[in-house]
């Protein structure tokens, strides 16, 4: 069942129905300024850091669903609708929201009277503009009422949740002209406000929560807009709001637009004062500014349009056409759009992610650094600096920070020992799509201290020697407190039955081992040594490759079991993912990694590693993380079986390890199971079950329930998931095969024997490719021929073929032709 249908050629998702199963949402705003906007007006918004600058409120786990965001309530007679549907949900006449790049619109109608409004954050403001346009498109004129509304936040989302004691009384707000000032805090730090305003004169504000909604009111039936007059109210203390009231007329077949504005204002500490500081009076100038940058329906219009050209830009660095609608789709919008989100959010703000607990992740943010890499890439490079600067200097890191302050998240802490390997992954990916190493001389500092800093290189140095120097009884990497996977949690005991667990101390381990972890190791740190030869250090290449071979003969000797790989050992030696476990047979992850890093690839260990995926874990809606799943909890193990059966990391379809086997199907050369596993979870390819599915059906979640669950086949946690990152990696530079490399780029398609002839166009380096793939035998992996600019490129002995940088030779644009075979 669909809610909705894309619009390939406007690069949109428009939503038919306001009654999604969840809130399907978008995200707003590229640099420093960011709202989330769901399908019915719900959301927020906040500058940099969703936790610390928190514009305005949102509720999670509200009831009914979604129910608080950036509303506009219009009132004719005795109607009152939203043009969102949320949150009087009256019912409409017409009613649709068309998510695209950066921007939302909504175009609904009620009783003759149609609403058009457009939220966008623009390029290089940190503001949310609101485009409202009301047109009669009735016979008679009309006139009526326009109730704007949000709710702010007092900045620091976590206090401003739990503080009331002081919170109740430190809400403040100014407002001069049709512009709303939420100044709470300025009194104290003096260098930042909000500011709410339209530009157009107002009938009435309020600016105080209770007296809006009334006394035990509720937002679906404000009482200031049931009574159709503002209250002028000044809030002091309490909940502050902006509520701007308009009073509208409109001839037969005329309309009207309204342009609002929700901003951040920095005001800088050394900037001329306006007023005396200690008195809390604001300094307008900034605000007056930017306001007057939007002040008429042109100039909003100018910078919807330049947010529109900056999007069309970006996504034309990677494109494709082929025989497939929804792998194009997929491909050249929605996969690199999630990647840019991703990239700037991290984990840390989403529907199912509070943007309070988690700020950015140090191994997310590197993974989400390989889908987004190629689209800016300086952004890219000041965000590796960014991570490496919270590693500690024995190689380890925090395992997440704080966006705003830079600093290391301390309630989270460190010992997740896949982490530092990350960083050379990241690392390795700017440098091959840029070839860029000057990034290896940067001075950065360990766990943000000035004072300790070395070049990145000795970063990346110690990442790396940190997994060689931390080895278990086998001779595989330890563990940690979890490697990629959290809830596996295997330095853990109880000491008597029925007590909760406590971890291992130093004296006594801990020694659970990772095969995961090991399969890491030989796989980036194949790309640390080539950073090494390139930088003349050859010693320490040297050093570097003997470890991943003595570390690949270490999996084949301890990490198989036969017919995959194993998961892991716990501290007590004892085996995880075997086929001597009762239950946690086999996972998902070894399998993807060890595949991808080709160990044992010519002794055959990966095609049966995938044949046993294939096997034992898939599922019609994707591939499971283990199976069997655990039905009882597992003190030994963790958190991992603390869900029940078929959820999340318990034989959940985790979205984000799926593609590492399609990944590792394409090592093996099969392109059309590799084909079969993407499009398994792609959203394009299964909006059909929107119903089932349940989030939005443009983008992927982290999770959707597994074959052991009640409700097999629904997702959870979508937008913020590193599946985005490598779902785009697998499908353009695996599947497509176009991807670079340290010293060109490699084209080496694996495709299904379904898939004809496609063409790509990829900037690369100062060059545009223009890239003719043909398949005329129908074959799933193997280069034949390649022309560049009609000139042979060698590809004998090798898979695929490798494209020269010095073929391009400066060139804006080169042509080139791959026969399949």
């Amino acid at each position: 069942m669909k809610f909705g249908y894309f619009d390939d050629a406007k690069k949109e998702y428009v939503i038919t129905s306001p009654r999604t199963p969840l809130p399907w949402i978008n995200y707003l705003g590229s640099k420093d300024f960011f709202s989330l906007i769901s399908n019915t007006c719900g959301g927020y918004s906040f500058y940099k850091d969703a936790k610390l600058l928190r514009l305005t409120r949102y509720r999670y786990n509200n009831v009914p669903f979604d129910s608080n965001g950036h509303y506009y309530y219009i009132k004719e007679g005795d109607t009152i609708w939203n043009p969102g549907w949320m949150p009087t949900k009256t019912e409409l006449d017409s009613y649709e929201c068309h998510h695209g790049m950066g921007y939302s619109t909504f175009r609904s109608s009620k009783n003759d009277l149609s609403a058009e409004l457009t939220a966008f954050v623009p390029v290089d403001d940190s503001c949310e503009i609101n485009k409202l346009t009301l047109t009669n498109n009735g016979s008679a004129p009309k006139t009526f009422s326009v109730f704007s509304y949000v709710e702010f936040c007092l900045w620091n989302a976590m206090d401003d949740m739990t503080n009331f004691q002081r919170n109740f009384s430190t809400g403040e707000v100014e407002v001069h002209g049709s512009a709303i000032y939420h100044k709470t805090e300025y009194r104290e730090r003096r260098n930042h406000y909000a500011l709410y305003a339209v530009n157009a004169p107002i009938a009435g504000f309020d600016t105080d929560r209770d007296s809006f909604l009334g006394a035990y009111g509720e937002n679906s039936a404000p009482e200031v807009v049931v009574t159709g007059a503002s209250k002028d109210s000044m809030a002091s203390g309490w909940a502050p709001v902006g509520s701007h009231h308009l009073s509208v007329s409109l001839a037969p077949g005329e309309s009207k637009t309204f342009v609002f504005v929700l901003a951040y204002i920095e005001n800088p500490i050394d900037q001329k004062w306006v007023g005396r500081p200690e008195d809390g009076v604001i300094n307008r100038a900034p605000a007056e500014a930017l306001m007057a940058r939007y002040d008429t329906t042109e100039k909003a219009d100018a910078a919807l349009a330049a947010l529109k050209e900056y999007w069309d830009k970006l996504l034309s660095h990677f494109t494709i056409s082929s025989s497939e609608e929804k792998l194009d789709r997929m491909v050249n919008v929605w996969h690199q759009y999630q990647c840019m989100v991703t990239f700037n959010m991290s984990r840390s703000a989403s529907y199912f992610e509070s943007g309070i607990g988690r700020g950015m992740g140090f191994r997310d943010s590197c993974q989400d650094l390989l889908g987004f890499v190629h689209l800016i890439p300086d952004r890219a490079r000041e965000r590796i600096l960014d991570i490496a600067a919270t590693q500690f200097e024995d190689g380890s890191a925090y395992h997440q920070y704080q966006p705003l302050t830079k600093k290391g998240n301390s309630d989270i802490g460190s010992g997740f020992n896949d982490d530092p390997l990350w960083l050379i992954a990241g690392a390795a990916a700017y440098i091959k799509e840029t070839g860029d190493y000057t990034i290896l001389d940067e001075m950065t500092p360990y766990d943000s201290d000035p004072s300790k800093a070395t070049d990145f290189m000795e970063h990346l140095r110690r990442s790396f020697h940190y997994t060689m120097e931390h080895l278990g009884p086998h001779g595989l990497p330890l563990i940690g407190r979890a490697d990629w996977n959290d809830c596996l949690n295997l330095n853990c005991f109880s000491t008597e039955p029925g007590e909760s667990f406590q971890t291992f101390g130093p004296s006594e381990g801990p020694n659970a081992e990772s095969v995961f972890i090991a399969g890491m190791f030989v796989r980036y740190g194949k790309d640390y040594a080539a950073i090494c030869r390139h930088r003349g250090m050859d010693d320490e290449a040297a050093v570097a490759e003997k470890a991943i071979a003595d570390m690949e003969k270490t999996v084949l000797d301890a990490g198989w079991d036969g017919e995959w790989f194993l998961r892991a050992y716990d501290h007590y030696k004892n085996k995880v993912g075997s086929k001597e476990c009762e239950e946690g047979k086999i996972f998902i992850e070894p399998q993807g990694f060890c595949v991808m890093a080709e160990i044992g690839l010519k002794e055959g260990n990966c095609l049966k590693a995938m044949q046993s995926v294939e096997k034992y874990l898939d599922t019609k809606y994707g591939i499971v993380l283990l199976q069997p799943a655990y039905h009882r909890y597992h003190v030994e193990l963790g958190e991992i079986s603390s869900y029940p059966p078929g959820y999340k990391e318990n034989a959940g379809i985790f979205c984000h390890n799926n593609p590492w086997i399609s990944i590792a199907e394409t090592v093996v050369g099969r392109g059309s199971r590799a084909w079969q596993v993407y499009t398994r979870t792609c959203p394009a390819y299964i909006e059909d079950i929107s119903e089932i599915h349940r989030t939005e059906p443009y983008v992927y979640s982290q999770m959707i329930a597994g074959k052991d669950a009640r409700n097999f086949g629904e997702a959870k946690n979508s937008w913020l998931t590193g599946t985005a990152a490598w779902t785009f990696l697998d499908v353009s530079q695996y599947i497509l095969g176009i991807r670079p490399d340290y010293d060109g780029l490699v084209i080496d398609p694996c495709i299904p024997s379904s898939l004809d002839d496609f063409t790509a166009r990829r900037d690369f380096r100062g060059t545009t490719y223009h890239v003719t793939v043909k398949n005329p035998n129908h074959v799933e992996k193997g280069v034949i021929s390649m022309t560049v600019d009609g000139k042979d490129v060698d590809v004998s002995g090798i898979s695929g073929g490798m494209i020269p940088i010095a073929l391009a030779d400066g060139k804006k644009d080169v042509n080139v032709e791959v026969v399949m075979g």
